[in-house]
């Protein structure tokens, strides 16, 4: 009970919130999609923001499993790592109102059960975006593979199938994404800066304009 207590406190933390508020003065929260989560804070503030939010965001995962590990070992961690989740999810220090979609905390979490899992996991969601430039499907391929990631680096069936429940978890949570692909609405992130600058009174090249 103290763990989980404790993993939702570490969870709640919400990065994504507080540093464009700290370095740009901005509310995430009335900005781009509205969520606080890394995506958004990339397509909003820019792409160092982001960066930043997706190391704090898998700390405080890590930092959860990692004391439930130390406290009471792996079922520990898995309690802990759920607790996390539960806070990033709706933070209490933004009065458990919505927060991010888990993504980035399952990975710190991940990290202390099943580390190699985790970082192919991140590689594969880095594989994914730079393929479709899409966050959101990134995200949900990503977090499918990661039980399967899980057992077969030897992770045990109790680690696979907490992160079965995050990545069901992670596509219900990107719903409105998935209807967003659906209808071809997606947003999708600038992975590069255009090489143009615009004139004042000069129009949009072709090749840009929407």
């Amino acid at each position: 009970m103290l763990l989980g207590l404790g993993g939702y406190v570490l969870g709640s933390l919400p990065w994504g919130y507080w540093l464009p508020r700290l370095l740009t003065g901005t509310d995430i929260r009335k900005a781009g999609s509205t969520n606080i989560g890394a995506a958004n804070v990339w397509r909003t503030v820019g792409f160092r923001t982001f960066l930043a939010v997706v190391l704090l965001d898998i700390g405080k995962g890590s930092a959860a499993a990692g004391l439930g590990l130390a406290v009471a070992g792996p079922n520990g961690a898995v309690v802990a790592g759920i607790g996390a989740l539960a806070g990033h999810w709706r933070p209490v220090f933004l009065g458990l109102r919505r927060g991010g979609k888990i993504v980035a905390t399952t990975v710190g979490v991940a990290l202390v059960m099943a580390p190699l899992a985790s970082a192919t996991m991140a590689l594969l969601w880095w594989a994914v975006l730079l393929a479709t430039r899409y966050t959101s499907v990134a995200s949900i391929i990503s977090a499918l593979a990661l039980p399967a990631l899980v057992l077969v680096f030897g992770g045990s069936w109790l680690e696979a199938l907490f992160t079965l429940g995050a990545a069901l978890v992670i596509v219900l949570l990107h719903r409105p994404n998935i209807e967003r692909l659906r209808r071809g609405t997606e947003n999708r992130v600038t992975l590069h800066r255009p090489t143009w600058r615009r004139h004042p009174r000069s129009p949009l090249p072709d090749s840009v304009r929407h």
